[in-house]
């Protein structure tokens, strides 16, 4: 859904920030830190020396340098992925807002700096919608994975609610968060450069999709099971985007 000319690289992004996150969520059986440390001084690696021997580094390195991704976006997200090794707790909305920084917000500029090919211009005008579009889909995937987040690694990430007892009120004002950050990320998907703009209203339409199945679901069920968006509705789905990006009505 994204243009030729940008897939590859938006691939580099995606293969180098998911490789991080397996490290620090699926890797039971070995010392995590110490991956992961291996795996920062490989990329540290890579990006002073324009290549690498893995070829997912050398992949985002390539792209890091193609539009000038800046340090500080990289920085921040390794940080966060960092906090999943030893924090299991956010307590407060300064250390989740963050968190949702490092490991969503600079996803999406990244992602951003390729999209708009060298137009700062249109990065700084672009660059809020697209941090809270990342938020936004953080969020729902938090809510959407709250069971294996907390069974299975011993995280929970909204601040001031208890996850044992999760009630209606604590997940709609959750919503009501994540609706006004789809609100704001929406206003940058109508600014985006055409190379784009299919693919990220498509994701939009999916994650809004999710919510709204959240949103119905009740808070004890949240809790018990992983709510999805079936094969057969994303389909359609992608049907509405699609026709909607060529009638030029996003």
């Amino acid at each position: 859904m994204l243009a030729p000319s940008i897939r590859q690289d938006i691939y580099n992004i995606y293969g180098f920030v998911r490789f991080a996150d397996e490290i620090v969520d699926s890797f039971h059986d070995y010392n995590k830190e110490e991956l992961f440390n291996l795996f920062e001084k490989d990329l540290e690696a890579a990006l002073q020396n324009k290549i690498s021997l893995n070829p997912i580094l050398n992949s985002f390195q390539h792209t890091v340098h193609k539009y000038e991704i800046p340090n500080d976006l990289i920085d921040a997200f390794m940080k966060s992925m960092k906090l999943d090794l030893v924090k299991s707790e956010y307590k407060t909305k300064e250390e989740y807002n963050e968190y949702i920084y490092g490991s969503a917000d600079v996803v999406g500029l990244m992602c951003l700096k390729v999209f708009v090919n060298g137009n700062e211009a249109k990065y700084e005008e672009l660059k809020h919608s697209a941090m809270r579009l990342g938020s936004a889909f953080q969020k729902v995937n938090f809510l959407r994975d709250l069971k294996a987040d907390f069974e299975d690694l011993s995280r929970t990430y909204f601040p001031n609610t208890d996850l044992t007892k999760l009630d209606e009120a604590s997940k709609n004002e959750i919503i009501r968060e994540i609706e006004a950050d789809f609100e704001a990320g929406y206003q940058g998907i109508v600014g985006l450069p055409l190379e784009a703009k299919f693919g990220v209203y498509t994701a939009y339409i999916y994650y809004k999709k999710l919510l709204s199945k959240l949103k119905k679901t009740p808070s004890t069920e949240i809790k018990n099971t992983r709510i999805r968006v079936p094969d057969y509705q994303k389909y359609g789905l992608f049907a509405k985007c699609y026709f909607s990006y060529k009638l030029n009505i996003i």
